[in-house]
C-alpha cells in the first residue's frame, strides 16, 4: 500500500456529496444556453432526460467499483487492478482533463455575467477569469466541511429561483408555444443536431463521475455512493427540462441563439420586472461556484489519489491542518490558468468538445475496468453489485465509445495544441517519476491498492 493516510477528513454528508454533483452537473447553463439553442433548440428539453438515461450503465460501474476500491484515486486504481498501472495512469490522467478544464469554464460564466452589465475588453477577459480561481484557490485550502455546507445552501437556493422563475416565464404571458412550433419545432436542425447536441451536451453530466475522488472523505458507506451518482444525472435532467422549455417560449431558437445571456436579456426585451433576469444572474453565477468547488476539489484529489499510488511525487498526498492537499491545489490553479489562456472567444464550445473526448475515453475504460474485474477478482466483496452485471458494462463501453467518436468531430482548431501539450506532459511524467525513484528516493515504487488496504488507509 501507499503508506497512511496524510490527512484526508471524513467530513462530508450523503446530502452534500448529492449537492456538490448535482449542482456542479447544473453550473455553467446562464452562459451556456445559446450553444444549446445553437444546436439543437428546444429539443434540449428531451435530450437531457435521454442522456441521464442513456449515462446509467456508466453510473452503475462506477458505483460497483466505487464500493470495491473506495480510494480518492478512483479510476486510476479501478483501471490498474483491472488490466495495469499504466492504463492506471493514462485513464486517471485523462480524468484529470475532464476535471481541471471545468474551473477555468464556470469563471468565465462569472465574466459573461459581469458582460452583461460593462463592456468587459475581451485581452482582460482571461485575466478577469485567472482572478476567479486565484480567489477560489485560496478558499480550497479550508475545511471541506464548509465546502459541503456552503453546497448545500447554494443548492436550495440556485435551484429554488430556477423553479421559481421558470414557472413566472410560463404564466407571465409571453410563453408561446408558437415560438418553437414556427421556427423548426422542438429540433429545428434534424438529427444531425440532436446528436450534435447529445454529445455535447453529455459534459453536462460529468459532475456525477467526479463524486468517487471524494469517497475517502465521506461520512457514509461506500455502497450508498450509487445514491449520490444517480441523483448527479436525474435531479440535474429534471430541472434542465423545466428550464428549456420555460425559455424556449419566450423567442425562437435562433434569437436565443444569439443572445450572450439569454434569460436576463429575454427578460429585458419582453419588459418583465428586472429582479427576475436578477435573480437569473444570480442563480447563474451560484450554480458556476458550486461547480467550480466540486470540480476544484475533484481535481485536486484526482492528483491525491495517483501520488497514494505512487505514480506522482508524495508532495501532492501531504495536506494541511484543514485536510486539504495544498500542493494539489496550487496544481490545480496553475493547469486553470493554463487553459484560460488558451480559450479566446469561443470559450463553451472549446471546453465542451475538449473535456467530451477525454470523458468519453475515461467512461470507456472505467466500464471496461468494471467489466474486467467481474471475472478477474470475482472473490472480491462487492458492497453495491451493478444488476445485468458485465452485458450493462459491455453496454456502457459502446455508449462511451459512442461519445468519444462524435466528441472528436466537434474539436474546434484551437482545441489541438493544448491538447497535444497535455498529452506529451503526461507522456513524460512516467518518465520524471523514473528519475525521481532514481535519484531520490528508490524504496518508492508504484503501488495498487486493494480491498485489502481500504482499513490500512484509515489507520
Amino acid at each position: 500500500m501507499a503508506g497512511k493516510s496524510t490527512g484526508l477528513k471524513r467530513q462530508l454528508s450523503l446530502f452534500s456529496l448529492i449537492a456538490i454533483a448535482a449542482g456542479a452537473v447544473l453550473g455553467g447553463w446562464l452562459a451556456e444556453a445559446p450553444y444549446w439553442f445553437e444546436l439543437t433548440g428546444a429539443g434540449a428539453a428531451f435530450i437531457f432526460p435521454i442522456l441521464a438515461i442513456i449515462l446509467i450503465p456508466i453510473a452503475l460501474a462506477f458505483s460497483e467499483l466505487a464500493s470495491v476500491l473506495p480510494f480518492s484515486s478512483s479510476v486510476d486504481v479501478w483501471s490498474s487492478n483491472a488490466m495495469n498501472p499504466t492504463v492506471g495512469w493514462a485513464t486517471q490522467w485523462l480524468f484529470f482533463l475532464v476535471q481541471v478544464v471545468e474551473p477555468p469554464l464556470v469563471a468565465f460564466i462569472f465574466v459573461t455575467a459581469a458582460d452583461f452589465f460593462i463592456d468587459v475588453p475581451g485581452p482582460a477577459k482571461p485575466l478577469i477569469a485567472i482572478g476567479i480561481m486565484v480567489v477560489w484557490y485560496i478558499f480550497s485550502n479550508f475545511n471541506i466541511e464548509l465546502t459541503g455546507k456552503l453546497a448545500i445552501i447554494l443548492f436550495i437556493v440556485m435551484v429554488s429561483i430556477t423553479v421559481g422563475n421558470a414557472i413566472y416565464y410560463l404564466s407571465s404571458g409571453h410563453w408561446e408555444f408558437t415560438n418553437i412550433s414556427d421556427h423548426g419545432g422542438f429540433f429545428p436542425h434534424g438529427i444531425y443536431g440532436a446528436v450534435a447536441a447529445a454529445s455535447a451536451l453529455v459534459l453536462k453530466f460529468i459532475g456525477f463521475a467526479m463524486t468517487p475522488t471524494m469517497i475517502q472523505e465521506t461520512k457514509f458507506p461506500a455502497k450508498k455512493m450509487i445514491i449520490v451518482i444517480l441523483a448527479g444525472l436525474f435531479i440535474p435532467a429534471a430541472v434542465y427540462v423545466l428550464a428549456t422549455v420555460a425559455i424556449s417560449g419566450l423567442a425562437p431558437h435562433d434569437v436565443i441563439a444569439n443572445l450572450s445571456v439569454p434569460e436576463p436579456e429575454l427578460v429585458g426585451q419582453l419588459g418583465m420586472p428586472a429582479i427576475i433576469g436578477l435573480l437569473a444572474i444570480l442563480a447563474g453565477l451560484l450554480y458556476a461556484f458550486t461547480t467550480l468547488m466540486g470540480f476544484w476539489t475533484s481535481s485536486a484529489r484526482v492528483l491525491y489519489g495517483a501520488s497514494q499510488l505512487r505514480q506522482l511525487p508524495p508532495w501532492f498526498t501531504r495536506t494541511n491542518r484543514h485536510g486539504q492537499p495544498y500542493i494539489a491545489n496550487i496544481v490545480v490553479l496553475a493547469f486553470g490558468i493554463f487553459f484560460a489562456a488558451f480559450t479566446g472567444s469561443n470559450w463553451v464550445e472549446y471546453t465542451y468538445s475538449l473535456s467530451v473526448v477525454a470523458a468519453g475515453a475515461v467512461y470507456f475504460l472505467g466500464c471496461l475496468a468494471a467489466y474486467r474485474l467481474r471475472d478477474k477478482r470475482p472473490e472480491w466483496a462487492r458492497p453495491f453489485r451493478s444488476p445485468a452485471g458485465k452485458p450493462i458494462f459491455a453496454l456502457g463501453m459502446l455508449i462511451s465509445a459512442a461519445i468519444t467518436i462524435i466528441g472528436v468531430t466537434l474539436l474546434p482548431p484551437n482545441a489541438w495544441p493544448p491538447i497535444i501539450a497535455y498529452i506529451i506532459i503526461g507522456a513524460l511524467i512516467p518518465l520524471a517519476m523514473k528519475q525521481y525513484r532514481t535519484h531520490v528516493d528508490p524504496g518508492y515504487t508504484p503501488v495498487v491498492l486493494t480491498p485489502e488496504d481500504v482499513q490500512k488507509i484509515e489507520e
